[in-house]
């Protein structure tokens, strides 16, 4: 099968993450249609290259030695915002707070909280993105997903939601997305809007390297209701440093890249704080950023639930 046209070797992925760390990728490309992520993926599948997605970068760790594979970007119509009455198209790579926004300019109401999800359209799919109390499940009507195979449209009951998680393989890519909405008046949706980005703003970095929630809030009994950030607060994570990382002194579930750091700072970082998270509480807090390359573990990074 021959290589589809405007494939970049080498492409260094940090630029395009929000906590700007990792090696490139082999091979880049930014496909602006349907058709041309379908090519792309199909053209990897026969080569045998893995395919990660690179949406908003900002729930993102890239391994310092890159990725052996294809990295894509999407581009073009698969970032278009349009409206249809009371709905809304989006491409996947739509910024999901940028949809917010648009909807509240038109008046439309019942994506509010993704104005606080800083990432694309396709990942808060792929990810069941949700925030301060509302769930993109409840307003999405169907996504378009692309394959090696070609394209499919499936409703939410289709994707297997679950905290944090989607049935969506590797090589499935949401290409398009519709969320269905009611209309209200624009001042008050605005006005929500606005709430919710003050509440981001008092509770959580911004401004800064960082890639969001590091560690997803647990659901074992022992937390006793608490956060997965509560949890590392009360085992003195709040502003610990190991090498160019540490976790945020104003929420310690942030990570921030504060001098340089590597993706490996990072991954010692994250062990250390789930091993002391481990010793008070016998927890075991399981990432939430999402992890690509060949990504090496610190020697700690496993823990015994048992002993």
């Amino acid at each position: 099968m021959a290589e589809p046209a405007g494939i970049d070797r080498d492409w260094p992925l940090a630029r395009l993450t929000t906590v700007r760390t990792g090696g490139p990728a082999d091979l880049f490309a930014r496909p602006a249609s349907p058709e041309a992520l379908v090519e792309l993926l199909a053209w990897a599948a026969a080569e045998g290259q893995p395919v990660e997605v690179i949406g908003s970068g900002s729930n993102l760790l890239v391994a310092d030695r890159g990725l052996r594979g294809l990295a894509l970007k999407l581009d073009g119509e698969l970032t278009a915002i349009e409206r249809r009455g009371e709905r809304i198209l989006t491409g996947g790579g739509a910024r999901l707070p940028s949809v917010s926004a648009k909807a509240a300019r038109w008046g439309l109401s019942g994506i509010e909280f993704g104005v606080n999800i800083p990432g694309s359209v396709g990942g808060a799919v792929r990810m069941n993105a949700n925030a301060y109390g509302g769930q993109l499940a409840r307003a999405l009507e169907w996504a378009d997903v692309c394959s090696a195979e070609g394209l499919s449209r499936r409703e939410p009951d289709d994707l297997g939601f679950v905290y944090r998680h989607s049935n969506l393989d590797p090589g499935q890519v949401v290409a398009r997305a519709c969320f269905a909405l009611s209309e209200a008046e624009p001042e008050q949706v605005k006005a929500t809007l606005a709430e919710m980005r003050a509440r981001r703003r008092e509770a959580q970095p911004s401004g800064i390297k960082t890639f969001g929630s590091t560690f997803k809030n647990p659901e074992d009994a022992r937390a006793e209701g608490r956060s997965a950030g509560q949890l590392l607060e009360a085992s003195g994570c709040r502003g610990l440093e190991l090498g160019g990382a540490r976790f945020s002194d104003k929420h310690a579930n942030f990570v921030e890249n504060h001098a340089e750091a590597t993706t490996a700072d990072v991954l010692e970082l994250m062990a250390e704080g789930r091993r002391r998270v481990y010793q008070r509480f016998g927890i075991v807090l399981e990432p939430e950023v999402q992890l690509i390359g060949d990504v090496e573990w610190p020697a700690d990074w496993d823990l015994d639930p048992n002993g």
